[in-house]
């Protein structure tokens, strides 16, 4: 059995989806659709940059939706390999959407409004040079949770074993980061503009709440699994309620990717830009088959799991 995952910030680069977009009059299609959607070029930040401008969250998040989709879109539409036959589909943080755009919930039109408001919400949220994150490297949920219980700060991805994401103001972020070298422990600033997945949220949170309730969502094609509670989820009404909750919540992408294995899932595939998040789920379960598919190639060489 397999699950279909897509990925989250972070995984973005200048030029990505540019080979399938020269290829595929169904990809042009689509940048061109997002471009009238968003109001902007996004194909041309996409596929020529800048690197700076294409990192802005607000455009960060509509960017991978769009490549993400667009590669799911070729795997089925040019290739006739449905997906959808997945046990699960999961995304990490923003890939939450592009899961439920792929799996019916969400038209791509609707999706690609949404993530504008949230990447747009998100940036917003907190003033810049206030919030940031923290990546904590090679120690367990269990001892970062008693150790950041002294600072005003919170676990906001639980990523893998050994990687956790920290969020919270700078000036808290600086006392911890003297407290984990006194431990000895790694830990890494993160290049972001705000403190994603954390109370700091709370304005975007409300912005969401409401934008997300004027949509109409279908029922899902496909089990989904939710970053809040790393369980899969199918009622309408409740993937609204956990999208809101997910902009202030902590993305259990370990405890997400070992409840699909333990619930028989032995392949995961990964859709969209760079391999994130197969890196993440070897870090997981080393004995799992991962396949990235972001190329041509990728499409024309993958053997799906029955």
């Amino acid at each position: 059995m397999f699950s279909v995952i897509f990925p989250g910030q972070g995984s973005q680069t200048v030029g990505m989806g540019k080979e399938l977009f020269t290829k595929y009059g169904s990809v042009k299609k689509l940048f061109k659709e997002a471009d009238e959607i968003l109001g902007f070029p996004i194909t041309e930040l996409i596929l020529d940059g800048p690197k700076e401008k294409l990192d802005l969250t607000e455009n960060t998040q509509p960017s991978i939706f769009l490549i993400s989709f667009s590669i799911f879109s070729v795997i089925k539409k040019e290739h006739g390999i449905n997906l959808n036959n997945a046990k699960y589909f999961a995304g990490h943080s923003l890939g939450e959407y592009t899961a439920l755009a792929a799996s019916g919930v969400l038209s791509f039109s609707e999706t690609l409004k949404i993530l504008k408001v949230r990447g747009k919400a998100m940036q917003s949220a907190v003033p810049k040079g206030i919030g940031g994150m923290l990546a904590i490297l090679g120690s367990d949920v269990e001892r970062v949770e008693e150790i950041i219980k002294n600072f005003n700060c919170e676990i906001a991805n639980d990523n893998s074993n050994g990687q956790l994401v920290i969020s919270g103001k700078i000036n808290d972020l600086d006392n911890l980061i003297l407290e984990l070298k006194k431990l000895n422990i790694k830990n890494i600033k993160l290049p972001v503009s705000a403190p994603f997945h954390c109370r700091l949220m709370k304005k975007a949170t409300e912005v969401m709440n409401l934008e997300i309730n004027k949509l109409k969502f279908n029922e899902s094609q496909n089990k989904l699994i939710s970053n809040v509670t790393a369980k899969d989820i199918l009622k309408p009404e409740e993937i609204k309620k956990l999208l809101v909750q997910q902009i202030e919540s902590r993305v259990r992408w370990r405890e997400s990717v070992n409840y699909m294995i333990n619930n028989g899932v032995n392949q995961f595939i990964e859709i969209g830009p760079g391999k994130v998040l197969s890196g993440l789920v070897k870090r997981i379960n080393k004995n799992i088959k991962i396949n990235a598919i972001n190329s041509e190639e990728d499409i024309t060489t993958i053997n799906i799991n029955d």
